[in-house]
């Protein structure tokens, strides 16, 4: 090495053809993600017992802290009744949700006449992701501060629970499980 500069060591493969680029899947390495002879990323099954346990454990904790609140009264009554919560910025919260929501149904009512996935996905509006993604990043922070006052730093985790339990109990909506006539009737 030299001093002064860094020198950086790149592996190369060199092909017996002229271009110097892969032409068939012998050159590639076996656990490349460019392999060709790889199939489709498997989901594991082998122990869906483990991923009923994470899910129940997560709608457990959602139902605890909205069965029990600040241990007076309940989270729904708490939200409701309270003083102490900065209302504007819960108001604005929940305008934030109800928008991903909309978003959430529109994209589920507009993917379910395609049949197949990358047709579903050119269909998609290309700034429905961005906003649903910068609409819960609000979502959160605004919901943060105005429950903030009640559970102060535990207000970050309990609102974490929250999501992750919409988020456990949304493929069981009415509008995840919207299919076209097409699509039911498939045999393949």
């Amino acid at each position: 090495m030299v001093s002064g500069t860094l020198r950086f060591v790149v592996r190369q493969r060199h092909n017996q053809g002229d271009s110097g680029y892969a032409s068939s899947s012998d050159d590639l390495e076996e656990n490349s993600p460019l392999s060709l002879n790889d199939p489709e990323p498997k989901l594991d099954r082998s122990r869906p017992w483990i991923h009923f346990m994470e899910n129940f454990l997560w709608l457990a904790s959602a139902a605890f802290i909205l069965y029990y609140g600040d241990r007076r009264s309940n989270f729904i009554y708490l939200v409701c009744h309270d003083e102490r919560i900065k209302r504007t910025a819960l108001n604005l919260g929940l305008a934030c949700l109800v928008l991903i929501v909309g978003i959430m149904s529109y994209m589920a009512v507009l993917m379910r006449e395609k049949g197949r996935a990358d047709e579903r996905l050119d269909l998609l509006p290309p700034f429905a992701l961005p906003t649903m993604a910068v609409l819960g990043l609000l979502s959160f922070l605004l919901f943060s501060v105005a429950l903030w006052p009640i559970w102060s730093f535990l207000t970050l985790p309990l609102l974490l629970t929250l999501y992750v339990a919409l988020t456990v109990v949304s493929p069981y909506t009415p509008f995840a499980n919207l299919r076209s006539h097409a699509e039911m009737m498939r045999a393949d």
